[in-house]
């Protein structure tokens, strides 16, 4: 069944006020561990999510990414290992903490008899630290961030897939958040709504919110997160600076008439995993710039039709951590 969390929240003062003093980590694991029976869903994994950034948590569906998010905000207990969020230990600091965080977990679940607006409403309307008194303002203006407001009215049973998801968005944004917890956020929605989905995230990162964004769409984190961790069967087995995790180096392709005599000089170069595909040289370059692969050719008396560089890809990284690979595109 799909679950949709929305937290409370103090305002913008009161989230101020509750940050005071406090450093490290967003969100910082150490060991957390998940078993179901004889099955290890989530393997001791220490997350570090700093704050102010975009975290994009990556993985293939089944890699264990909805059950440490599920652990992270104490919907199910971890049967080993702990962690903080906002510098607050889980699950005592609960009280404190879940009131400053909005998560949308696997999928939206609303009334489907009433409209997209009496179902913010009523969530509104259950969180004891909003204000009745500005609910109508807050609540539109939260439709309005997700493009909604024009289908305020239209009872949730006939809203699309994607405006459903805008909706479960918009249910997070009814209040100032300093985390943001997001289990595929665009899950059904199109391209364009993706985009303005990708650009609503930056400008609450923008504004000081961190964000940890599950998705298993590389193509979707490269444009959006500043780090990233990557999951496998359990396991975190990669995170930092977006930057960062990519491969070193560039792989270069060279268009020539001579291309025998482009791999000879390039080898020499000790550009490696060299190979011809007609008038084509493709290669790995590692730590060599690609200006100096062009001069070596030029100086080498090999013509150059074309030459490109392709920097490495999170997908790249996915499989030399993994050998697999997993959906790049939705």
């Amino acid at each position: 069944m799909s679950a949709l969390t929305t937290t409370s929240a103090t305002g913008p003062a009161g989230l101020a006020a509750a940050s005071a003093g406090l450093a490290g980590p967003a969100v910082s694991t150490t060991g957390l561990t998940k078993r179901f029976g004889h099955q290890t869903a989530v393997d001791h994994i220490d997350l570090a999510v700093p704050r102010g950034g975009v975290y994009g948590f990556l993985g293939p569906n089944g890699s264990g990414k909805t059950t440490t998010i599920r652990m992270l905000l104490g919907l199910i207990g971890p049967t080993a290992g702990q962690h903080t969020l906002l510098g607050r230990p889980m699950p005592g600091g609960a009280g404190t903490v879940l009131p400053r965080v909005g998560a949308l977990i696997e999928g939206p679940a609303f009334h489907p008899y009433l409209s997209g607006r009496a179902n913010l409403r009523r969530l509104d309307a259950a969180d004891r630290w909003a204000d009745p008194a500005t609910a109508g303002v807050r609540v539109d203006a939260a439709l309005d961030r997700v493009g909604l407001l024009a289908a305020a009215k239209k009872r949730y049973r006939a809203y699309s897939l994607g405006m459903r998801q805008r909706l479960a968005l918009a249910a997070t944004l009814l209040v100032p958040r300093e985390l943001l917890i997001l289990d595929e956020p665009t899950n059904g929605l199109d391209p364009q709504g993706t985009r303005e989905v990708r650009t609503l995230i930056a400008a609450l990162a923008a504004d000081g919110t961190t964000v940890l964004l599950s998705s298993h769409l590389l193509s979707e984190v490269e444009q959006i997160c500043t780090h990233a961790g990557v999951m496998h069967q359990g396991r975190l087995v990669a995170q930092g600076p977006l930057a960062d995790l990519r491969p070193a180096g560039h792989r270069i392709s060279a268009s020539t008439p001579e291309p025998e005599a482009a791999v000879r000089i390039l080898g020499e170069l000790g550009v490696t995993d060299l190979a011809r595909d007609g008038d084509e040289v493709t290669g790995d370059l590692g730590d060599t710039p690609p200006e100096k692969a062009v001069a070596a050719l030029v100086h080498g008396g090999v013509p150059v039709r074309g030459f490109t560089t392709v920097r490495p890809s999170l997908e790249d990284l996915f499989v030399s951590l993994t050998g697999e690979g997993f959906d790049v595109s939705g």
